[in-house]
Order: C-alpha cells, then sequence, then structure tokens
C-alpha cells in the first residue's frame, strides 16, 4: 500500500473540518492468588482510578493538545468502575465554569468532558477471575478533535499514566477540509504510523505491532510490554516469597493471560 506525502501547511476557507479520532484499550494484568487478595486489587484500581482522578487526567490531556474544557460529566459504578467525559474546544474561552462534582454516595462515578465539536472519554473496567487468579484492569480511552488540535500529542502521557501491559491504539482521521481554492484535503499531516508518535523510551519498553490502512487514513497499532516481571504482577505477595514451581505457574498464568488479550482470542493451554 502507498503511503501517503506530506502535506505543505494549508490555507484554508474558514474552519478546519478534519475530525482526528485517537481511541485506546489499556489493559493492566494482576495475579491475585486468594479471594481478599482480588478485592483488594478491585478496590485499590477502584481508588487509584475514581472519577476525581481520571477527571484529572483527561485534564491534563485537554492541556497538552491545546484544548479548552468546556463542560464535564462524571460518574462512579457501584460495585466497579467509573466514567468521564469532557467537551473541549480549540483555544481559549472566557467566562466557562465547570459543573460541580457528584455527591460522593453517587451510585457511579462517570466523567465526560465536551470540546467544540470535540470530546474526551474514559471508561474503566476491573474485573476478576473467581478461579484462576487472573484479575485485569481495561481503560477504554478516545480522543477526537476538530480543528488544528491533533490527539497524538497526548499518546506518550496516556501510556505512560496508566503503566499499561498491553496497549491497543487507533487512529483516523474523517472528513476532509477546503483550502481556499476550493479544494478538499483528507488529511493536513504526515503520518505513517501511530508509532511515529511514541517517545524511544516507550519504542524499548514495548514490543509493538501495526495495522495500517493508509488509503483509508486508518492507523492501528497493538502493544505489550517485553519483559515480564512478576513482582509487577503479583498483588499482595512477592515472587520471592513463592515457591520455585508455583511461580513458574502464575508467570505461566499471566504471560498466557497477556497473549490472549493482545492477539484477541482464546488460545489453548
Amino acid at each position: 500500500m502507498a503511503k501517503p506525502t506530506s502535506n505543505p501547511k494549508l490555507k484554508l476557507l474558514g474552519f478546519n473540518n478534519l475530525t482526528k479520532s485517537l481511541s485506546f484499550n489499556i489493559y493492566d494484568i494482576c495475579y491475585a492468588r486468594t479471594a481478599q487478595h482480588q478485592r483488594e486489587y478491585i478496590e485499590y484500581i477502584d481508588e487509584a482510578y475514581n472519577a476525581e482522578r481520571l477527571t484529572d487526567i483527561l485534564t491534563e490531556v485537554a492541556n497538552i493538545i491545546g484544548a479548552n474544557v468546556l463542560n464535564v460529566a462524571r460518574q462512579d459504578y457501584d460495585p466497579q468502575g467509573a466514567s468521564v467525559t469532557m467537551l473541549i474546544s480549540e483555544g481559549h474561552h472566557d467566562g466557562l465554569h465547570l459543573p460541580q462534582a457528584p455527591p460522593a454516595n453517587a451510585e457511579k462515578e462517570s466523567v465526560v468532558a465536551h470540546l467544540d465539536k470535540s470530546h474526551i472519554t474514559v471508561h474503566t473496567y476491573p474485573e476478576s477471575h473467581p478461579d484462576q487468579g487472573i484479575s485485569t484492569f481495561r481503560a477504554d480511552i478516545d480522543v477526537s478533535t476538530c480543528g488544528y488540535i491533533s490527539p497524538l500529542k497526548a499518546l506518550n502521557f496516556l501510556v505512560n499514566t496508566f503503566e499499561s501491559d498491553i496497549v491497543i491504539a487507533d487512529y483516523r482521521v474523517r472528513g476532509f477540509t477546503r483550502n481556499v481554492r476550493g479544494m478538499k484535503h483528507y488529511i493536513d499531516h504526515q503520518i505513517d504510523s501511530i508509532q511515529n508518535f511514541l517517545s524511544k523510551e516507550i519504542k524499548d519498553r514495548y514490543m509493538m505491532v501495526d495495522v495500517n490502512v493508509y488509503q483509508e487514513n486508518i492507523f492501528h497499532t497493538k502493544m505489550r510490554l517485553k519483559e515480564l516481571d512478576l513482582n509487577t504482577y503479583l498483588f499482595g505477595e512477592g515472587a520471592s516469597e513463592l515457591p520455585p514451581r508455583e511461580a513458574k505457574r502464575i508467570r505461566e498464568r499471566v504471560n498466557h493471560e497477556i497473549m490472549e488479550i493482545f492477539y484477541a482470542r482464546n488460545i489453548a493451554h
């Protein structure tokens, strides 16, 4: 497939109508051997990534990409999980006030922030397997912008903030904008891969696979950590406390879970 060529800076007629959308599935894998450890892991995730914390993260994303937050909606869920949505705009607006946070005893917690024709959302999904000791935390993040601001600027911040074992990222440019002569432009920046916008430090840590459809301005990258340090996957105990055979079994179980999620299919043991 032919790769797109770079475009010179466009002189547009009116607003830039291109929509640039960056979507993530981010996964954290944990082994919690006992039912108590599983409960404690879910409680830890709910506290570490509650709606208030997620609002702070999305606000920083808006700052990084140069967007102004217009509105925020957020919700914590019972028994677990949270959501945040933000409406955002390009540039600065005076006199805007964010709504008050929901009461602490709200049944669910979500956050939504909105931009002018642009938005940022995050939803979290903590869960535990009742038999095999595996617990997972998934965060779904969408950053969709119109105009010149780009969600790709927040890419490294989001990957580092969630300290993820697996990242599945999709980037797409939709619609078109016109220059002053009326010619349509379906993309306004050079991109060969989402990897173009990742830091060297992140590239060194992750193994990556791309599936890109250049003709449609669709870019897909899967990432998984190269190294599996068992101590970082055990909740409530350390690898040194385990018999060697048990440590080997848990390592294989964690790696199996990561491989299934990374390749999006069930794999026989």
